[in-house]
């Protein structure tokens, strides 16, 4: 495993525990998107440091990141319905069930499946993996996705006055 492969998967399993742990306490709802725009412009960063070391590619690095992005959306569309909100004191509120965390998990393993299958053969000048290269852009898309599902699954709740007051249970 080269250097650069070794540093994107780091920083990639930090961001990943860093998200898991954000998603398993109660914190509030945020409508800002701020952590998304500093992940993205982190992970175009990293991807354009991949893409450096391939002057031509034969549609398998297009392929692989355009599939894993797609995962990506679809594994934070479904984790959003796992996902418990409520209104306390005037604030949204939000937390992750285990499912959300076995979710967030897989989803991972998603990306780095999908890669090894698509484009395992492609690797960068240091030898890093597409997947390792765009874990990050990953992450970003599935967490916003996540995001923008909860948002709109709370604006439709309290058009229609169904927002619950106070953590709801576990069924």
């Amino acid at each position: 495993m080269s250097g650069a492969n070794l540093a994107n998967l780091i920083i990639g399993i930090a961001v990943l525990a860093l998200v898991l742990s954000r998603q398993l306490v109660t914190r509030r709802l945020s409508e800002s998107y701020r952590l998304s725009v500093i992940l993205a412009a982190i992970g175009i960063w990293e991807f354009a440091n991949f893409l450096g070391g391939h002057p031509r590619d034969d549609g398998g690095i297009a392929a692989a990141v355009a599939g894993s992005l797609v995962l990506a959306a679809a594994f934070g569309a479904v984790r959003a319905l796992t996902v418990r909100v409520w209104r306390e004191n005037g604030q949204l509120l939000r937390r992750g069930t285990w499912l959300t965390a076995l979710l967030w998990i897989a989803a991972l393993a998603a990306h780095l499946g999908y890669d090894y299958l698509v484009a395992g053969h492609v690797t960068g000048k240091n030898g890093g993996n597409v997947g390792d290269a765009t874990i990050i852009l990953y992450l970003v898309v599935t967490l916003t996705v996540q995001r923008f599902m909860l948002l709109n699954r709370v604006a439709r709740q309290e058009a229609s006055g169904q927002i619950p007051f106070g953590e709801p249970q576990v069924p």
